[in-house]
């Protein structure tokens, strides 16, 4: 007999009922307006709890007083004007059977002076972050009284907003603060001992705890261990968890190893592609050995093997799977209906938690449904008249085009012309540090399968393959070709593309020309690193990979600093020359001109692509809307190809880089959108 699986079994916390043992940790995805959360950020966890989760936290960080302003787009719970949006969401999320809970937390020094109200950061002591780059104020006695009693006024709200249950963020922010002693040099009441530094995260759970009442579940987010040489260590996190535990107060504690002081710090906490083991289980079964009440973990775990094995062991009672929920918040239901092999998976892209930290909002690197479920929905739904949809490039975007059009009924046929599907993901997964990519890929590719389009490789579609299916649509995602560098001597150059798809063989020492600062610069740099002697990699920004973000750039540039690549940044590619079998590379600095030159053997550029397009214009006269959308019927999710010529026979478009260059979520993003938006 098949034994049940762990991951489904309900489990009891306090006076609720958990249908299964995944839930969503608290996180800001940026879609707060006005500091509350309404309809974006409702839907998104509504989604969820369609989902089938047992337990959404919502509310990463939110903050309780205004010396804690947002710098991620965080919820503010500082007045009771949240308290009916807070309503609003609980109602919408407890209607599909999910539990709902809120964190609350002060971040002290992880936030910046200079925005909102211009209050000085406040911290256990002017230690300053590298992260966020303030140097907080020494709280006094006067601080400290005013911000218990903001957490037990922001933990009021919470309850008259209909949650289940709050957290109070403890570790890395202003409570976590004066539990480390990386961050705590007092020698008052306060400071010092393991005793004096638990103090004022004792003070907040009394006053929250006397405000709230006990009906409500209370926990606490803590770390296991910082990992850092005079952070707090696996014993003293053990320690203040056996002290937080016998107050009487937590219900549960909710744990994950880190201090994310830094970027690398950060990446550890919510670890990208690369990264390498971050799941740290052992540190939240430390703690669960040592107290009486549930443990939860939240640090990384994204499949489903790694979080059976935490609870069929018990190492822990829950287990968050956020980002998994961010790529499939069906994920659960998906497992419980035998379809855990359709499961969208997580990869690592590093995109949701990326974007939060460059002050845009979250979205998936390849679900482009998450966070616009107002507009877009996770399944597609079933056309009301069946169709046929040609699609021309099997690409991300081709091949989300072809999946889409497939969920919604219509017949679809799509035309590659290589041998293999995956456009540019086959190059993006090269190398070593971003192959996990390739999981993005699969996962399209299967769901093309088993939906049964008419796939057809080796074929260059021109416009009579395309019109013997007499289509209603016709999609084009043919991509680009990597564009030319407008330098001296250019021609000497290899493309990426070349070396990446082994059109190119280079040895020796290579210099590579990064105009983009993307991860396909990050991608080739590591590729080379395998196969040639000594690589730098050069920009004219004034970082290499500079549109990398927070959590993935330092996992890359760590790799790469490992394997001895040279960096030169403020650098304007000028010249190359022949010179014997070399190739002279004449740099020249962007800000006083000065020129330089080195010998190497290959020069490689990455330069994005320029479209390639000849079958969409072949085919625009032949369109009833003469290759034109509609952007505006577009955004709202609605028919989005003007009719403008009465003798055309279908509707034409193109997506992704057969547009401009662009990335990966521009191109899932704009099959999707036209897809579902298609009404005829």
């Amino acid at each position: 007999m098949r034994k049940p699986d762990p991951l489904l079994q309900p489990f009891r916390l306090c006076n609720l009922t958990l249908r299964n043992r995944i839930f969503s940790s608290a996180h800001a995805p940026s879609y707060a307006e006005e500091g509350h959360p309404k309809n974006r950020y409702r839907l998104y966890h509504e989604e969820k709890a369609k989902g089938g989760v047992a337990l959404t936290m919502i509310g990463g960080s939110t903050n309780i007083a205004p010396d804690s302003p947002s710098v991620f787009g965080q919820l503010y719970a500082g007045d009771d004007s949240i308290i009916p949006w807070f309503r609003h969401l609980t109602d919408g999320v407890k209607s599909h059977g999910s539990a709902v809970m809120c964190q609350i937390t002060h971040m002290g020094r992880r936030t910046g002076w200079d925005g909102a109200d211009w209050l000085p950061v406040i911290g256990p002591s002017p230690v300053r972050e590298q992260a966020h780059r303030s140097i907080p104020k020494e709280m006094e006695q006067s601080d400290i009284d005013r911000v218990v009693a903001s957490f037990a006024q922001a933990a009021r709200r919470c309850v008259e907003g209909g949650f289940d249950g709050i957290e109070i963020l403890c570790h890395s922010h202003l409570l976590g603060q004066f539990l480390s002693p990386h961050t705590n040099k007092r020698n008052d009441d306060y400071g010092g001992s393991l005793e004096n530094r638990t103090r004022m995260a004792l003070e907040v759970l009394d006053a929250v705890r006397a405000q709230v009442g006990r009906d409500i579940v209370l926990g606490m987010r803590v770390t296991g261990d910082e990992l850092i040489p005079d952070g707090l260590t696996a014993a003293e996190c053990v320690e203040i968890a056996q002290r937080l535990s016998s107050t009487g107060h937590v219900d549960f504690l909710n744990t994950l190893a880190g201090a994310p002081y830094d970027d690398l710090g950060l990446a550890g906490w919510v670890p990208p592609m690369g990264y390498g083991q971050p799941v740290k289980l052992t540190v939240a079964q430390q703690i669960r050995n040592a107290v009486e009440i549930p443990v939860f973990y939240a640090g990384g775990i994204n499949d489903l093997a790694t979080a059976r094995h935490a609870i069929s062991e018990g190492m822990v009672d829950m287990v968050a799977m956020t980002r998994a929920q961010i790529a499939d918040p069906h994920m659960v239901n998906k497992i419980v209906g035998g379809d855990e092999d359709r499961i969208r998976p997580c990869v690592g892209l590093g995109y949701c938690v990326d974007r939060v930290n460059q002050g845009k909002d979250a979205v998936c690197g390849h679900n482009a449904a998450t966070g616009r479920e107002a507009v877009l929905r996770h399944t597609p739904a079933k056309a009301e008249n069946a169709k046929t949809v040609v699609v021309v490039g099997g690409g991300a975007a081709g091949l989300e085009a072809a999946r889409v059009s497939a969920h919604a009924g219509h017949k679809v046929h799509l035309y590659e012309a290589s041998d293999k599907l995956g456009g540019q993901l086959l190059l993006a997964s090269k190398g070593t540090v971003r192959r996990q990519i390739a999981g993005v890929l699969e996962w399209l590719v299967d769901e093309v399968n088993w939906l049964a389009v008419d796939v057809r490789l080796g074929t260059f579609a021109e416009r009579e393959d395309i019109l013997q299916h007499e289509p209603d649509l016709v999609i084009i995602a043919t991509g680009g070709w990597p564009d030319q560098i407008d330098c001296e001597g250019g021609e000497h150059a290899l493309s990426s593309w070349d070396v990446l798809s082994g059109n190119a063989v280079t040895s020796g020492e290579v210099l590579i020309w990064d105009e983009i600062g993307a991860h396909s610069g990050a991608v080739i740099t590591d590729f080379l690193t395998g196969v040639a002697g000594k690589v730098w990699l050069t920009t004219q920004d004034h970082t290499c990979l500079q549109e990398l973000g927070v959590t993935t750039r330092p996992v890359v540039m760590k790799s790469l600093y490992a394997k001895g690549v040279a960096f030169k940044t403020d650098v304007k590619l000028k010249r190359i020359e022949r010179e014997g079998n070399r190739l002279r590379v004449t740099l020249a600095n962007v800000l006083t001109a000065q020129e330089a030159a080195q010998t190497v053997d290959h020069v490689v550029v990455e330069n994005g692509s320029r479209p390639f397009d000849d079958v969409y214009e072949d085919l625009r006269p032949l369109s009833k809307n003469a290759g034109l959308v509609d952007q505006t019927a577009m955004q709202m999710g609605k028919a989005a190809f003007p009719s403008s010529n009465n003798d055309g026979g279908f509707a034409l478009a193109r997506v992704g880089d057969c547009i401009s260059s662009r990335n990966l979520h521009a191109a899932i993003y704009d099959a999707n959108r036209l897809i579902q938006g298609w009404r005829e």
